[in-house]
Order: C-alpha cells, then sequence, then structure tokens
C-alpha cells in the first residue's frame, strides 16, 4: 500500500528567492515517506495517525515559511525488515523520497537506517523504540526522535524498584525491540538492587500468552515486566486480569504502553498502570489544540506520543532542509539537525546529540482509576517529570562511534 499527498504553494513559484531555493531541492521537491504499519499491531499507534501528522507538519512549517515542493507519501510495511527495506528501497531509488520518517518494530527500523546511510537520504525514527540505533548501530543519517529503550526502562523500571518491586519476571516479545527492552530494564533492575527471577520469549505479534503468564505467576516475582507492545500488551494485560495476577498480589509494568492501549483495555482494566511516556495530549494548551484537529481526521482518537514525535520530526527536518537551501545530501542535513536547536508547539525546545538521540523531557504517567476520569481519554495523571538529562541514556556510554570519546 502506497499512497501520495502533495503540499505547493503556487504564488511562491513566482518568487525569485524561492525559486533559488528550489533549484537546490533534489527534482524540485521534498518528498517524505512515512513507512509504518497501516494494518497490523502497531496501526493505532502510528498508522494513518503518522500520515496526518507528518501532512500537518508540512502544513504548519508553510505557513511561516516560503516552501518548495512538498510530497508525503506512505506504505505499510507490514512490521516485516524484508517487506520495510523494499520499499525502503524503492522510494530511495525510484521514487526520489528524501526522507523516511517513524517506522515502529525496531527490526525493519535498523534494516531502513542500514539503507540509509548506504543512499545518504535521512531517517528519523518515530515508532522504534531499540537504543540501539543511537548506539552500537547508529549513523550519520539517522535521528531517533521520540523514546527508546533506555528511557522506558529508566523511567519506569527505576520508579518501580523504588517503590518495593524489586523482584522481576519478563514476558518479552521474541524480536529486536522487545530483546533491547528487556536487556535495558533488567540492567536498572539490578543496578537499583533489584533481582530478575526469569523471563520468558514470546513469538511476535502472539495472541495467547496463558502459559507464559501461568510461568510468571508461578515464578512469585513481584512484578512482570511487559517487554512488549500494541496488541501484544492489551492482550497480556486482558489474559493477566483474567488469571487474577493482580488480584493474587503481583504486579504489572507495562514497558511500552500507549493511549490507544489504555483505551483499548478500559479504565477499569488498566487503572493503576505506570508507564513511562514522551508526550501526552492533555498535557498542556498546544498538546490539546493539536489533538483536537487530530481526533475528527483520526476516528475520534487522540494522538500517541509516536504520531506527534512524527510531526515534530518532521517540522525539524523542513528547518534544517531551509537552512541549508538543500535536501541532496542526507548526512548533511542530519548535520543541520543536531546543530540547530529543536523547536515546536508539541515538544517545546530541545536538541539532537551527536548519536542521533533527540534530547526532551519524558514522563511517568499513572492510569487514572474510572472515578478519576473526568470525560472521554482523561485517562491518566502525570506522576513525575523526567528532566531530559536523566532521561535519556548519558553520551559517555554510547556505544556509537559517531561519539568522541
Amino acid at each position: 500500500m502506497k499512497r501520495t499527498w502533495t503540499y505547493a504553494l503556487a504564488a511562491i513559484t513566482a518568487c525569485a528567492g524561492a525559486a533559488g531555493a528550489q533549484a537546490q531541492i533534489s527534482d524540485g521537491t521534498i518528498k517524505i515517506g512515512v513507512l509504518n504499519d497501516q494494518s497490523g499491531l502497531y496501526a493505532d499507534i502510528s498508522g494513518q495517525g503518522s500520515v496526518w501528522a507528518a501532512r500537518k507538519a508540512v502544513e504548519d512549517f508553510c505557513k511561516t515559511t516560503k516552501c518548495e515542493k512538498i510530497e508525503v507519501v506512505f506504505a505499510d510495511h507490514q512490521n516485516k525488515p524484508d517487506v520495510g527495506s523494499n520499499v525502503a528501497r524503492q522510494w530511495y531509488d525510484v521514487d526520489k523520497v528524501d526522507m523516511i520518517v517513524d517506522v515502529p518494530t525496531s527490526s525493519v527500523a535498523l534494516a531502513i537506517s542500514n539503507i540509509t546511510k548506504e543512499k545518504n537520504k535521512v531517517f528519523i525514527s518515530s515508532g522504534a523504540a531499540t537504543s540501539d540505533l543511537t548506539g552500537k548501530a547508529c549513523t550519520p543519517n539517522t535521528v531517533h526522535w521520540t523514546y527508546d529503550t533506555y528511557a522506558l526502562a529508566n523511567g519506569t523500571g527505576n520508579a518501580i524498584v523504588k517503590t518495593g518491586g524489586d523482584t522481576w519476571f519478563f514476558l518479552t516479545a521474541d524480536y529486536a525491540f522487545g530483546h533491547a527492552l528487556e536487556r535495558d530494564t533488567e540492567a536498572v533492575v539490578i543496578k537499583n538492587g533489584g533481582k530478575v527471577l526469569g523471563k520468558v520469549r514470546t513469538p511476535f505479534p502472539g495472541t495467547d500468552f496463558s502459559s507464559f503468564l501461568l510461568q510468571a505467576q508461578a515464578s512469585k516475582a513481584k512484578i512482570i515486566g511487559l517487554a512488549n507492545a500494541g496488541g501484544d500488551t492489551i492482550n497480556s494485560i486482558k489474559q493477566a486480569s483474567e488469571f487474577g495476577i493482580v488480584a493474587g498480589g503481583q504486579n504489572l509494568a507495562g514497558l511500552l504502553v500507549f493511549i490507544s492501549d489504555v483505551h483499548a483495555l478500559g479504565l477499569k482494566t488498566a487503572q493503576g498502570l505506570i508507564f513511562t511516556e514522551a508526550w501526552y495530549w492533555d498535557a498542556n494548551d498546544n498538546n490539546r489544540a493539536f489533538s483536537k484537529e487530530f481526533a475528527p481526521a483520526n476516528k475520534g482518537n487522540m494522538p500517541t506520543m509516536v504520531q506527534a514525535g512524527v510531526y515534530s520530526g518532521v517540522y525539524h527536518y523542513l528547518k534544517a532542509v531551509h537552512a541549508l537551501k538543500s535536501d541532496a545530501d542526507g548526512a548533511k542535513v542530519v548535520a543541520q539537525m543536531k546543530e540547530m536547536p529543536t523547536e515546536d508547539k508539541l515538544f517545546g525546545k530541545g536538541s539532537v546529540r551527536a548519536d542521533g538521540r533527540k534530547l526532551h523531557d519524558m514522563y511517568l504517567l499513572e492510569v487514572k482509576k474510572p472515578a478519576e476520569s473526568k470525560g472521554p481519554w482523561d485517562y491518566m495523571k502525570v506522576r513525575a517529570t523526567i528532566p531530559a538529562a536523566e532521561a535519556f541514556r548519558p553520551l559517555a556510554q554510547s556505544e556509537c562511534p559517531l561519539v568522541k570519546k
């Protein structure tokens, strides 16, 4: 599935200044590809909502800046690295796409990052989680925008261990994302004096988690860490409820939870769940205004942090391209993105580090009890703000070869 959307300001073609800038734009068009899950496990997290967010970023940017012709295309990678890789090569080699954004599913994102470097284009990952994108697998052409497994582990794992959840059992999605999330969370648990009593790898995607949950229940671990996402997380939590695991005294830690998951579960089932996010629709007036526009175009749903990250990443990319007056050399565009401070209405002020890690505050959220909710989508409260300097892996600990030691 591939579709195209074009944004252009007709009056600009008559403007000499804009024409000069356009001459530096490859093929006369800035072409952005939104590559994600359009039909499966992660469609609610990213999907058409991310496409809308990319288009909105273009629209908002062009309200204040004279724009060239900008196209947004999208495709479904089906959560398969081979499918995603084929789309990326087609986009870069034939369709003249300049930048790919989003790409949930870490195994697909790692493949896209390598292809992007090979083709000297730009990749902005909002949907993928693996911290390896800014670690051992970093490249000069990739920026990791919204969140990563280190930040999730550091936020949720720290908070839970420090409040008594010192024994863990992991249910881990058996692919790159799950492995990285388990690894990073286990390191935080052990660092804070906790113990991991066991772990099990679950098929991805999965529907029946019964046998795995029974193993976790038998371990007597205080915390069952769900190193999965989307439909896998929803099914795990629902089935844990059916087994009476929480009622029996154990607690679930959702290591990657989205507002779409809470919506699917309902407050009665999800109440009390603690997790870490990069963005929440009801946190401030700017977020609420964005969400008020987003919802009618997206089946009444509120945006996830991934979709907000797509908006923010595309906006900064366009700023960098216009500062350079060129989109031709992907590594130079990313270098410009690192040089310029980031600032937009959803994520505020921030920066992009040498390893490609976008820095901003993270938030420890708790799902409200049904009685605490004041209306539709009023699901969470902020327990703590984690400053950007503390949220992400310290640069000194990075395995990224771009970082000078």
